[in-house]
């Protein structure tokens, strides 16, 4: 027999057990350094407001916000099994300040304050904010260059639920529209208050989804099409720390229009204007560049977008000479091309729908050209169609020859990094929340707890190591 061979007692329970919770969470714990960053000291007076003065005492909010930063952090997509977490495992009950015996909320409580109080009152905005606003005070943030970008994130719908964006549908049919729906019906008047037969109508998409009509149908590359929201960053390129987020449909149209409202509202809540901005070629139109270049005194590190080259054999736009001065080209034959030929009474600014000013060739020219088979052997004159805002275009093909220009490219894939965290980490590559307003809060979260991660990566090693150096 080997009397060195331990035995587990058997014997009684003790009456009294000394046990400290957080002698039992690693030092090294992600939570430890997230819980060092992390402050909500300013939530309950922001949902003040939004409470009773009477009636049973609610469940803290601060409780309900930091069970969701675990989940996020952790990729916990369900808020049912995040509660059973919280029981069980000792870390998340010592981040969310809940002793051995304290009871976890449940489950349905988070749907309720989510579309209760937690969307009136914007709280998940502020608590994004917050944690903005620390990464700043920590020197994450410098404000220098931004990048901005977008990623199709799956909707919670079936893409078989869908029907032809033609067919009229009478959303009241079952027991009446959805949350979602009802939110999709609520922006569509707002769009539209008093429709009349002389506006344009806008394009319908190819299908709406009969769950989530707000959701965009589109197509991945190499595999079938599906109904989804857009997630779109804006990150301050020192750090990766994203500044602000957006919430769009899956549209090339919206992603652009957010980048301005996500830049907007950075300036006007922390007084921060970037010196450059990153961003692909969606990023790189005229109108985009202009309001950029011209509005904002941004530099534009983006690609600029142009229409395809001519594959006909003939002169490419860029065979004619600008002159600025005569505001007028020249083409390689050495004649005028202008935006008119005689002097009108009322004066016209030639502005096409499209933000163009077309420049004409003279049809007497070009029927006595040498050269008019090699520029536009199909018409009787050539033309020209340059855009408003030429100007800021050409300023973003100048910068594209910079060397700082090949390093913001390079930045750039911060932003890209950041999305392949969301999906495969964060496990947020389908949105289990339906509607605007879910893919809204599902982004905030998941943007909060990237913050947060990257804070505490970022900063806990410096801090442990002044923590710990001698005196």
């Amino acid at each position: 027999m080997n009397v060195m061979m331990g035995q587990q007692g058997g014997g009684q329970d003790k009456l009294f057990y000394s046990f400290n919770l957080d002698d039992h969470v690693p030092r090294t714990h992600l939570l430890r350094g997230i819980d060092r960053y992390f402050d909500l000291d300013g939530l309950r007076e922001h949902l003040a407001p939004h409470y009773s003065h009477t009636g049973r005492p609610s469940i803290d909010p601060e409780l309900m916000i930091r069970m969701l930063i675990v989940g996020y952090c952790f990729g916990i997509r369900s808020e049912r099994r995040l509660c059973e977490e919280v029981h069980l495992n000792l870390a998340y009950r010592w981040f969310c300040r809940l002793g051995l015996e304290d009871a976890v909320p449940d489950h349905s409580t988070f749907s309720k304050n989510r579309h209760g109080r937690f969307r009136d009152s914007e709280a998940l905005r502020h608590v994004f904010e917050s944690v903005l606003r620390r990464c700043m005070s920590e020197g994450l943030v410098e404000g220098e260059g931004f990048a901005v970008d977008a990623s199709v994130v799956k909707a919670d719908a079936n893409r078989a639920r869908g029907v032809p964006g033609t067919e009229v549908i009478d959303w009241r049919q079952g027991d009446g529209p959805s949350r979602a729906v009802q939110e999709y019906l609520s922006a569509l008047e707002e769009a539209n208050p008093a429709p009349s037969d002389d506006v344009e109508s806008a394009t319908p998409p190819k299908r709406i989804s009969l769950t989530d009509p707000a959701a965009r149908y589109t197509a991945a590359p190499g595999g079938p099409a599906f109904f989804a929201y857009s997630t779109n960053y804006l990150i301050d390129l020192h750090a990766g720390i994203i500044v602000d987020v957006e919430a769009t449909p899956a549209h090339r149209t919206q992603k652009v229009e957010s980048a301005k409202t996500m830049i907007d509202r950075v300036e006007q809540r922390f007084a921060i204007k970037p010196k450059r901005l990153v961003g692909d070629t969606a990023y790189g139109t005229g109108a985009m560049l202009g309001w950029m270049v011209q509005e904002k005194g941004i530099d534009p590190h983006v690609p600029v977008w142009q229409r395809p080259p001519r594959n006909d054999g003939t002169f490419p736009n860029s065979d004619f000479h600008w002159i600025e001065r005569s505001d007028e080209y020249r083409c390689p034959a050495g004649h005028v091309l202008r935006k008119e030929r005689r002097p009108f009474k009322a004066q016209r600014s030639h502005i096409t729908k499209a933000g163009t000013i077309i420049y004409r060739s003279s049809q007497t020219d070009c029927a006595s050209c040498s050269m008019k088979d090699q520029c536009c052997p199909n018409t009787p004159m050539r033309k020209i169609a340059r855009s408003v805002h030429e100007e800021a275009r050409e300023e973003a093909r100048a910068i594209a020859n910079t060397p700082a220009y090949k390093r913001s490219r390079r930045e750039r894939k911060k932003v890209e990094m950041l999305f392949a965290h969301l999906k495969r980490i964060l496990k947020l590559d389908r949105l289990r929340l339906r509607g605007p307003s879910g893919a809204h809060d599902e982004f905030l979260l998941a943007a909060t707890a990237q913050n947060l991660r990257r804070m505490a990566k970022w900063l806990v090693p410096v801090s442990q190591q002044a923590a710990t150096a001698p005196t």
